[in-house]
């Protein structure tokens, strides 16, 4: 598949993926591309209209930017492999989770698919990786978890964590100080929306911790289970 496709390519179509994945009801516009991938509106809208003239996107003027079927199944298979060799490191190399994410992005334009399918064999073929995010199978079918923000659910709740965005490992590190993994059990105390904080407790250490919004919108959870 890699040589098929430039790393450019790939980055684009993953990232498209990803910022619907994370926000579905938001559209995904040249701007938002252009924060994600650090280069310029110009950039983003060059690309873009490269990868329409492939039809691997849709995007007419002033609407959102849309995966064709083909430009979803290459994006799904670039997110199966950034998150298997995650959890390569991860699991077999002994990298931290907040570590494996940058390795990642670079070893998934290298990895061929030969390498890819013996590291899902060699790991158990695993369903999710170190942060919760599920992994699609190698015929691109992802089993999303029934989950929202922790910023959108209700207080008091009880809660089980399911996944958490790997985009700031300055915050996984002071997650994992707490206990706030995937699968922890966390009971939503409190919520102050007007000052954008919500009180949790981390049921295995029965700490309270407080949480501004941009840590509840990274955490995604589902109620607990009886």
């Amino acid at each position: 598949m890699n040589g098929k496709h430039s790393a450019v390519t790939q980055d684009y179509l993953k990232v498209i993926w990803s910022i619907r994945e994370w926000h579905p009801d938001e559209p995904v516009t040249t701007s938002s591309l252009a924060t994600r991938l650090q280069v310029s509106p110009s950039t983003v809208s060059e690309a873009v209209k490269r990868l329409a003239e492939r039809g691997l996107v849709r995007h007419d003027p002033y609407a959102s930017i849309e995966l064709t079927p083909d430009g979803e199944r290459l994006a799904l298979a670039m997110v199966r492999r950034h998150r298997l060799l995650e959890t390569f490191l991860v699991e077999q190399l002994g990298f931290g989770w907040d570590e494996a994410h940058d390795d990642a992005e670079i070893l998934e334009h290298a990895a061929s698919d030969r390498f890819v399918a013996a590291i899902d064999k060699l790991l158990g073929h695993p369903r999710r990786d170190p942060h919760g995010d599920p992994i699609p199978n190698d015929d691109g079918v992802i089993a999303r978890p029934a989950a929202q923000p922790l910023a959108a659910a209700p207080a008091p709740s009880a809660v089980l964590v399911e996944r958490i965005s790997d985009a700031n490992p300055a915050m996984l590190r002071y997650f994992a100080s707490i206990g706030l993994l995937p699968e922890a059990a966390i009971t939503l105390v409190d919520r102050r929306d007007f000052a954008g904080v919500l009180t949790i407790r981390v049921e295995a250490s029965g700490e309270l911790v407080e949480l501004g919004d941009i840590a509840a919108q990274s955490v995604w959870v589902s109620p607990a289970r009886p």
